[in-house]
């Protein structure tokens, strides 16, 4: 096992630090005034600091289940176990197939890879394409590990989403298979045009759906789900128990406050994707100015760009970098195999536009020495 790169490299940011490496929430998105009335309501109430249940707080799951159901994936509470976050939810199930193998995505979320390593997981990659994976290839892999690893949402780390057509496609074989796919989804509703269809939906019995509220409210609440069949929940919930009892019950309770207004929660994501979209597009326009050379595909949700730029080793970049404050993560960090050292991601939500145009131009000046 190694350390994640992005979360080592954090360690090294301080308040001259312009980072585009971490996928970070802009921190004056967060609705501090509203979580704020919210914890003191719950403070109120005893219960809020007590134990709780493992499978998580009950009123909060028929929240997230009727998300769910208020979408079109018809859902109840027995569906969903509360998880400390998207990445517990990985290593629950990790956990539940260790020694196992597994069908993912090249490039992928760096975190996964790690689960799975740390599970003794036997990893077959498969190629991505610019509207999801390669569909000969997933067929071949999924028919021999019968698990798949996807991220079909404004992907981690290309920002590529699965076509509507790589969806039905993606769900048929799953069920032809007998398989099961865990469909990783923590920026599913940070999109700029439309929000699609999870595989999860298609397939229900089949399928591990995993969220999170990392990304379109606050990270530190550390309040993510398992969305999944009542059979495929059951055996999970004894690793749950056994790695911390329950997800941290207060912010379960505060969360579950806030969003009694559900419109306030609709308003919340709503601006985030304004605002998101906007900075997206001012990256791109300081990318095109700054590092034309730069290879890549304008992204339609999430938080990253992820491109090329040809013949530069970009893991000897990021420590030249480093030095001069300004930090990204090198695409190498994201394969297993074929390793391709000339490959970038970029956060684009953290960023003011100052601070872009300013790390963009140490780049370039670095490049060019």
């Amino acid at each position: 096992m190694k350390r994640s790169f992005i979360r080592e490299i954090l360690e090294h940011t301080n308040n001259n630090t312009i980072s585009f490496a971490g996928g970070l929430p802009n921190a004056k998105l967060f609705p501090i005034e509203q979580l704020k009335k919210s914890a003191q309501v719950v403070l109120d109430d005893t219960s809020s600091l007590q134990y709780g249940n493992s499978t998580g707080y009950e009123k909060l799951k028929e929240k997230i289940a009727k998300l769910y159901s208020d979408d079109g994936f018809f859902t109840t509470s027995s569906n969903i176990l509360i998880t400390s976050g998207s990445q517990q939810a990985l290593d629950i199930i990790s956990r539940f197939n260790s020694n196992k193998n597994i069908t993912i995505e090249t490039l992928s979320y760096l975190g996964a890879m790690n689960v799975f390593n740390l599970n003794n997981m036997d990893i077959n990659t498969i190629n991505l394409q610019d509207d999801g994976c390669d569909i000969k290839q997933f067929k071949q892999s999924i028919s021999k590990t019968k698990l798949a690893y996807i991220i079909p949402d404004f992907q981690n780390p290309t920002g590529i989403s699965y076509s509507d057509k790589k969806r039905e496609q993606i769900a048929s074989i799953i069920k032809d298979t007998n398989s099961l796919v865990i469909e990783d989804s923590p920026y599913s509703e940070i999109y700029f045009e439309k929000k699609f269809e999870s595989i999860s939906q298609k397939i229900p019995k089949n399928s591990y759906h995993l969220g999170s509220f990392s990304k379109v409210l606050a990270p530190s609440l550390r309040i993510g789900w398992i969305r999944a069949d009542e059979k495929l929940l059951e055996p999970l919930i004894a690793y749950k128990e056994a790695m911390d009892l329950h997800t941290n019950g207060l912010s379960q309770f505060i969360l579950n406050n806030y969003l009694e207004d559900i419109n306030e929660f609709e308003n919340h994501k709503n601006k985030i994707r304004k605002i998101y979209s906007k900075k997206m597009q001012i990256f791109c326009n300081f990318l095109d100015e700054v590092l034309p050379q730069f290879e890549y595909i304008k992204p339609k949700g999430g938080m990253f760009v992820y491109g090329r730029l040809e013949g530069i080793n970009t893991k000897e970049l990021v420590n030249k970098c480093l030095k001069d404050d300004v930090l990204f993560v090198p695409g190498v960090e994201f394969y297993i195999n074929n390793i391709k050292e000339d490959e970038i991601r970029f956060n684009f939500t953290n960023s003011t536009p100052a601070q872009i145009f300013k790390g963009l131009n140490i780049i370039k000046s670095l490049i060019k020495e």
